[in-house]
């Protein structure tokens, strides 16, 4: 793998801390290097079950919603964190609630209507039998806004505690809305010293995010598609759509192309199912440029195993990609009078192609360059030989650099 995701939904700072502390030896073992990601919370809504007692839920039966935490979960009552989702629902509202990354099964995951709403609390109808285990469980309201900030304070107070003392190299920031999320989130950042060169990703997971797509990609430094919710949000057959589509104005804005949910059954199993085999070699055909993991490596029984077979997928489907037409479609979107620096990105591409070079060479500073490089897809790999910057603030000298290595 080349990036390390922590995800803050679940997990203390000490459990996070240990796990990237054994990333860190890992790399010095192994000598690769592994850039680090921070997956903020946002507003997730969960349901809230203190007790590790599974709950069961059957069809055809009516299960309240409420947000007083101080009720212990039943099979006919769920706290959840979430005051406001009375005023943000209405009768017919399709509710799902999900065991935090997990598959979507029918057996461990429920799909809710509204019935009818009483004060704060929401009367759901059960639509599926289920049996919730384990403390969380993940609740998406489809296609409803939720009216809670994007980068909640818990989030800010991670970034800034956990974040700052790691360096982190990204930012994922979850349920982005609008490009404004994004800039927020940067000028937040901007203030916590080296972080100011942290990479801000939208997590694009509902209708929301989707409408405003366009926007959003302008700020960020890249995009993930976040298909859990997003397969929720949406109906089945408009998920491939979306997908080729926001791969596609990646690829042209010259950004990364992030695809989650692809090998879901490696979470239990030691192989993928063919459909899913087939899923990742296509993300790579369509331009995305990484596939992130979750479930099958977080709480999975194949950890190893799922990286080296999505890495191989990966591999083979690179052979195929047109590389030459990819490139000729990037320079006619890109049209003219191009910049100097697309410019001289493009001739450098153009003539490796020619000579058919073994390897492409950029020296950078900012990480700029290359990254317009890598745009145009070379066939051949990409070296970025960073320079660092000498700093110093009187009383010692720094080198900067270390950021612009993973970009």
């Amino acid at each position: 793998m080349s990036v390390a995701r922590f995800d803050f939904s679940w997990g203390d700072t000490e459990y996070h801390q240990e796990t990237l502390d054994n990333l860190k030896t890992a790399v010095k073992n192994t000598k690769k290097l592994c850039a680090v990601m921070l997956d903020t919370v946002g507003p997730e809504l969960q349901v809230v079950n203190k007790t590790d007692r599974p709950i069961s839920l059957e069809a055809d039966t009516l299960v309240v919603l409420t947000p007083d935490q101080e009720k212990e979960a039943s099979s006919n009552l769920l706290p959840i964190n979430f005051s406001g989702l009375s005023k943000a629902v209405k009768k017919g509202d399709t509710i799902f609630i999900g065991q935090y990354l997990f598959t979507g099964s029918e057996t461990t995951s429920v799909w809710l209507e509204v019935t009818e709403v009483t004060g704060e609390d929401v009367v759901c109808l059960i639509k599926n039998s289920a049996t919730l285990s384990g403390q969380l469980y993940t609740l998406h309201v489809s296609q409803i806004h939720i009216d809670l900030p994007t980068l909640t304070e818990k989030d800010k107070e991670v970034i800034s505690t956990w974040g700052v003392n790691n360096n982190i190299d990204f930012l994922s920031l979850s349920y982005t809305r609008h490009a404004e999320d994004i800039r927020h989130a940067r000028n937040f950042l901007s203030k916590l010293g080296d972080l100011n060169q942290t990479q801000v990703f939208a997590k694009i997971e509902n209708v929301e995010g989707l409408n405003h797509f366009d926007e959003i990609l302008r700020e960020a430094d890249g995009i993930i598609l976040s298909r859990g919710n997003l397969g929720i949000d949406l109906p089945p057959e408009k998920v491939f759509l979306f997908q080729k589509a926001a791969v596609y104005k990646c690829n042209m804005a010259g950004k990364p192309a992030v695809v989650t949910r692809v090998v879901d059954s490696m979470t239990d199993n030691l192989r993928p199912t063919r459909a899913e085999a087939t899923d990742v070699a296509n993300a790579i055909l369509d331009g995305s440029d990484a596939i992130l993991l979750g479930a099958e490596t977080l709480r999975g029984l194949y950890p190893v195993e799922t990286i080296s077979t999505v890495g191989k997928i990966c591999a083979e489907a690179e052979k195929v990609f047109n590389h030459d037409f990819y490139f000729k479609k990037a320079v006619k979107h890109v049209g003219e009078p191009m910049t100097h620096l697309e410019s001289i990105a493009s001739s450098a591409v153009r003539a490796a192609i020619k000579v058919k070079a073994s390897v492409i060479i950029c020296f950078t500073s900012s990480g700029r360059a290359a990254r317009l490089i890598a745009k145009y897809r070379p066939a051949m790999p990409v070296i970025s030989v960073v320079i660092p910057r000498l700093k110093t603030n009187q009383l010692r000298w720094t080198f900067t650099g270390a950021f612009e290595v993973f970009f």
